[in-house]
């Protein structure tokens, strides 16, 4: 007889809540002290989204996971932690300003999408704030964006932009949120359920760093259909399992972009004939991807 498996939907620290997803059907289980033990680097060794095998209210196995995204807290070097698992595509949200976008924290957290196999699109968040005022800014950050091949999705909580091209997109999926602090992931959220009551604006920067950040993590189901991870605003974003030479791969204009180099490898920063700094050159690879890459090299040596 096959033991049950199921889904974790929230990660509350000593205890999880489970669901046999598709079905919304939440219980209560705690972890066997064995699974504890492994990845000592890791702060979560189960994450939200992960499917177990569970006895008795206690999660004996952790299923092989599709794909996950993990980051490196900044003030935690050699610590990892697993934001979600198992996940269909990836929302990364951000403002133009209040909170102004930062893209290399943006390009850091696609970087890790590539890496570990999850669909990423962009959300535009707050757009009625400056579709007026600053229209070259939205058509900028599109314009670097949609070159490297991301989708860019404007939307707006306020004026129901994008909400429903959103709200079906998350059908049937597993989705995950994600976000610099203050970007409006969380009302967002809201916006494509009401009934949800994801924390808007209510978690205080000592939260956001280090193990403490697992009972914050939690998926909920979407009256409309498919489920969403909300995850609290990140503030660091390092990189995990990457080696220095292969962080161009994942930058999918400059993968395209090298196969034309001269010299294999390349490392896009001095070498003659590159065909990624003649691409930046000639404004077919945006200088701000190509100068998040730069940063990327100089942060792993940080690292090491």
């Amino acid at each position: 007889m096959e033991k049950p498996v199921a889904t974790v939907v929230k990660n509350a620290g000593s205890h999880y809540l489970l669901s046999p997803l598709p079905e919304w059907d939440v219980f209560e289980a705690v972890l066997r002290g064995k699974i504890r033990l492994k990845g000592s680097s890791i702060t979560n060794p189960v994450a939200v989204g992960d499917r177990v095998v569970y006895e008795d209210g206690v999660i004996t196995e952790i299923l092989p996971r599709k794909n996950y995204l993990i980051r490196r807290s900044t003030n935690l070097s050699r610590q990892a932690h697993i934001i979600a698992a198992n996940i269909d595509r990836a929302y990364i949200v951000v403002s133009l300003y209040f909170p102004e976008v930062k893209l290399p924290f943006l390009d850091r957290i696609l970087v890790t999408c590539e890496l570990y196999g999850i669909p990423a699109t962009i959300v535009l968040s707050k757009t009625d704030l400056y579709r007026e005022t600053d229209p070259d800014g939205v058509a900028h950050l599109k314009a670097i964006y949609e070159g490297a091949g991301y989708p860019v999705l404007e939307a707006s909580v306020k004026t129901g932009e994008g909400i429903n091209e959103l709200r079906e997109a998350c059908k049937g999926r597993v989705n995950l949120f994600s976000g610099e602090s203050g970007v409006g992931k969380s009302s967002l959220i809201k916006a494509l359920d009401p009934s949800l009551d994801p924390k808007i604006g209510k978690i205080s920067a000592a939260h956001l760093q280090g193990k403490h950040t697992t009972s914050l993590y939690e998926m909920y189901p979407l009256a409309s259909g498919g489920f969403v991870v909300d995850s609290p605003g990140i503030r660091g974003f390092g990189l995990v399992d990457v080696e220095k030479e292969e962080i161009a791969r994942y930058f999918p204009e400059m993968l395209k972009a090298s196969t034309h180099c001269r010299f294999t490898p390349c490392t896009h920063t001095h070498e003659p004939g590159c065909a990624v700094k003649a691409a930046v050159d000639a404004g077919t690879i945006s200088p701000e991807r190509y100068n998040s890459y730069l940063g990327m090299l100089e942060e792993d040596k940080k690292f090491r």
